[in-house]
């Protein structure tokens, strides 16, 4: 068993290798044919859609099975014992219920969702989709697969749950044949919604409540929406349905494609040659080293989209760097990485940025320009703020002032000629892709495949830092990241549709004009709610799910839909500082084996200076209008 696990294993990252190469691969043989005035890719856009699917899929199901979804994870903080068994029970109970149901579903959906004419190289697009159900069926199953107690009694009740949650989508299957009679169908249909209309809110609140213990993210929405269109009378083919159209949408592609780059990065000495070159420029000044840390968390933020992955990647380096000096404390330290961590979420090319643009049905572009300028405010903040406490700290302690004039020593001896044509390549990727982009060179997804490129030949055959042989490290590490993120996309767009279908931002916009008359009283219940959302939810589900009801209220508020989507982002990327449960917390606590208390009291500071930056931000439209052409 146990090998033919590890067979499994070595499959399905093979396989997920193979996609995600086949979707840099056809962006750029795209390019090339565009360049050349030859046929293109036979039907490139379809080809690259389906792609997407697969990978998100795949990667989803390697996400489970290596334990990475993302989650709040207070089950850590349950004392051992009865409870906590208990808890982590119910935990994968649910998540193999609703991730069984949903595959269910899908089975439906594909049967009268595709036509046979629909097809992608001759093969019926219906069976491709398979991949759905495959993918979902695979992911209930490691709920309990993946954990040291396979429980097999548990999990049989939660896949007859699965199948229960699905009913409507089973009777549909079972009323194309001749087995049972039509009236006992439509008996058993009924009762299923009469049920989930009087228990629907009961069960969601029991399902966010699993969340804060542990329940990954992507099942509490993927759950909601579930008992939801069931109290509804809705059928439950929806949410299939939208798990294909998010992840077959045409900007979707980046996503995995720029997520990939920023793996690449951080696997080679990218984050070494970044921290050699700005110690050379700036290791000198006051607060040079911490200023560094900030411009590196906010560089590869920006590429991987997952303030999470900057931490988990970087902040051991960086931290070993700053409490060594002795110029810097130890809070001091941790909290400045932390709040870092997610400081480069508003400069292109990230992903939360391109989400937000396909949500609001905005141009990309513009969202890009737009974050520019809020960006650097965010990044002078910190690095202000860095500067006077070295100052104050050098001043008041003789060891922290020996401590920095060494530094400045040792930065005066690093070649800046030399540290600048080191961390040439790195700089210049940046520049080149989004020089591609601005310059209607290329699209968005092919940018992306461009960035895997460059960074790949950068990594592997100029700086030759990677081996072959460290490829499979790049896909071990950034394929669950993949899932994770595309999991959530896919699950809260079936809670979107929800929330559309059910006209809640219709009854908000309401609520709103008949209550609130001034923009000014409205931005700053929006900065309140943003802020607690954040630090409850991720930005990606936060962004499905909360900016659709938003939208609407800032059309008629007058605000430029543009400056809004700055706000949000801004206020979300905050909600990661947030205590108690911002999620970037959480992550520093495991990074730096540091308890969540101490993280809180270094990180307070920083937040209250960005705060007040982010205010700035929502108050002020220049900042985000002021580079967007036409505004």
């Amino acid at each position: 068993m146990k090998k033919l696990t590890e067979q499994i294993r070595k499959i399905e990252n093979g396989f997920a290798s193979v996609i995600i190469i086949a979707l840099a691969a056809a962006p750029v043989l795209q390019i090339i044919a565009r360049l050349l005035s030859r046929q293109a890719v036979p039907e490139y856009e379809t080809l690259l859609r389906h792609l997407t699917l697969w990978i998100g899929l795949t990667s989803g199901m390697i996400c489970t099975r290596e334990n990475q979804h993302i989650k709040l994870g207070f089950d850590e903080n349950l004392p051992d014992g009865h409870l906590k068994k208990a808890v982590n029970s119910a935990v994968r109970f649910t998540g193999a219920s609703v991730s069984i149901g949903v595959a269910v579903a899908a089975v439906s959906f594909i049967i009268i969702g595709f036509s046979p004419d629909q097809r992608l190289w001759m093969i019926p697009v219906g069976i491709i989709s398979c991949i759905i159900p495959v993918s979902f069926a695979f992911t209930g199953i490691r709920f309990f697969t993946a954990s040291d107690k396979k429980q097999p009694i548990l999990f049989t009740i939660a896949v007859l749950t699965g199948l229960f949650l699905a009913l409507p989508s089973v009777l549909n299957l079972w009323y194309s044949t001749p087995f049972m009679p039509p009236e006992f169908l439509e008996v058993i249909q009924e009762g299923y919604y009469a049920l989930f209309d009087k228990l629907d809110w009961l069960i969601v609140i029991l399902i966010i409540v699993l969340t804060v213990f542990g329940l990954p993210i992507f099942v509490l929405l993927g759950g909601t929406a579930f008992i939801l269109f069931a109290g509804s009378w809705s059928v439950p083919e929806v949410i299939p349905n939208e798990v294909y159209n998010l992840l077959t949408g045409s900007a979707i592609p980046a996503i995995p494609l720029f997520t990939l780059t920023g793996f690449i990065l951080s696997e080679g000495k990218t984050g070494e040659r970044l921290v050699n070159l700005f110690r050379a420029f700036i290791g000198r000044m006051p607060g040079g080293l911490a200023v560094m840390t900030v411009l590196v968390c906010a560089f590869f933020t920006t590429f991987t989209g997952a303030s999470g992955v900057t931490i988990l990647a970087m902040g051991g380096l960086l931290s070993f760097i700053l409490i060594k000096s002795r110029e810097y404390s130890e809070d001091f330290t941790k909290g400045l990485i932390t709040s870092s961590g997610s400081i480069g979420l508003l400069f292109p090319p990230s992903l939360p940025i391109i989400m937000y643009g396909v949500q609001a049905q905005i141009s990309i572009r513009d969202m890009f320009l737009a974050g520019i300028i809020p960006g650097v405010i965010l990044v002078a903040a910190l690095s202000v703020m860095a500067i006077l406490h070295s100052r104050r700290y050098t001043k008041n302690n003789a060891e922290a002032a020996q401590a920095h004039h060494s530094i400045q020593e040792e930065s005066r001896s690093i070649s800046r000629l030399s540290a600048l044509k080191g961390a040439l390549g790195d700089l210049l990727l940046p520049v080149f892709i989004l020089f591609c982009y601005f310059g209607g060179i290329t699209t968005l997804v092919e940018t992306g495949a461009v960035a895997v490129v460059y960074s790949f030949v950068l990594e592997f055959f100029i700086y030759r830092d990677l081996k072959v042989s460290n490829f499979n490290v790049i896909m071990k590490k950034s394929m669950p990241v993949i899932g994770g993120v595309l999991m959530i996309l896919a699950m809260a767009k079936g809670l979107s549709y929800f929330i559309v279908d059910a006209e809640v931002p219709m009854m908000l916009t309401g609520f709103f004009s008949r209550h609130i008359q001034s923009p000014l009283v409205f931005l700053l219940l929006l900065n309140v709610v943003l802020l607690i959302t954040g630090c409850l939810m991720d930005i990606f589900s936060a962004i499905m799910v909360v900016a659709p009801l938003i939208i609407p209220l800032g059309e008629m508020y007058g605000i430029n839909p543009v400056q809004l989507g700055i706000i949000f982002l801004a206020n979300l990327q905050l909600g990661y500082l947030t205590p108690p449960v911002g999620l970037n917390l959480f992550l520093a606590s495991y990074a730096f084996e540091t308890p969540l208390a101490k993280i809180y009291r270094g990180v307070i500071p920083f937040f209250l200076i960005l705060l007040l930056m982010v205010l700035l931000i929502t108050y002020v439209p220049w900042f985000s209008l002021a580079l967007v052409p036409g505004v």
